[in-house]
Parts: C-alpha cells; sequence; structure tokens
C-alpha cells in the first residue's frame, strides 16, 4: 500500500502521511478501520518506528486519524473535513494560478493545466 521514494526529496514521514492521505481521501482506508501499528509499518517499510511514529502524529493534527491509548490509531469520518480540506486547496489553486499570471503564463495555458475539458465533460 504504502510505497517510498529514497530519491523524493521530501522526508520519509511525509511521504508516509501523504500516502495515507491519498488512501483516506479516495476511500480506500474507511472511517474507524484500524492502522497498522507503528512497529508493524516500521517492519513493513525497514525503517526506525519513529517515522512511523512522526507521520501518525502529523496525521492525526491533520485530522486524517485519531488514536485511542493501548488500541492503536483509526481513520477518522471525513465528510466535515472533506469540506474544510476543498477549502484551503481552493486557496492553494488560486494561489499557484495568481503566480502563473505573474510569471506570464497564457489563461489557455493554465486551462490546460487544470484538465479544462476533463472537468466539462464531469458536469
Amino acid at each position: 500500500m504504502i510505497e517510498l521514494n529514497l530519491r523524493d526529496s521530501r522526508p520519509i514521514y511525509e511521504q508516509i502521511g501523504d500516502s495515507y492521505k491519498k488512501l483516506i481521501i479516495s476511500g480506500v482506508l474507511k472511517p474507524d478501520e484500524k492502522m497498522p501499528s507503528v512497529r508493524t509499518l516500521a517492519q513493513q517499510l525497514s525503517i526506525n518506528p519513529n517515522t512511523i511514529q512522526r507521520a501518525y502524529n502529523e496525521l492525526e493534527a491533520a485530522g486524517f486519524v485519531y488514536s485511542i491509548p493501548g488500541k492503536g490509531s483509526f481513520v477518522c469520518e471525513m465528510e466535515d473535513f472533506n469540506k474544510e480540506h476543498i477549502a484551503e486547496l481552493k486557496v492553494t489553486v488560486r494561489t499557484l494560478i495568481e503566480e502563473l499570471r505573474l510569471l506570464k503564463v497564457s489563461d489557455e495555458e493554465i486551462y490546460e493545466l487544470m484538465g479544462k475539458g476533463e472537468c466539462n465533460d464531469r458536469s
């Protein structure tokens, strides 16, 4: 499920967190589903358990998982989170578009990057 890229410039804990975010957002991991234990995942990925713990802490701080002492970490219900996350992503996209325009990237190129045709097909 989780793949690490040692050539990636991001720290390992971020790669793990991002992988789990994608699995949670896409619905692969369901609400209240138990996450692998820190030790189990550390053994599977052959990395330090502290790295896994840091990834889990970040996921919990961001609202993707919750933990129960002595039981483990579990996937949060995403309904409310999705609204907040979508709002944050929209701000990020607007910022990126503004930066692209400052760099003289045309609106046509920006639309192309956004997959304009795909968006219209889904409407």
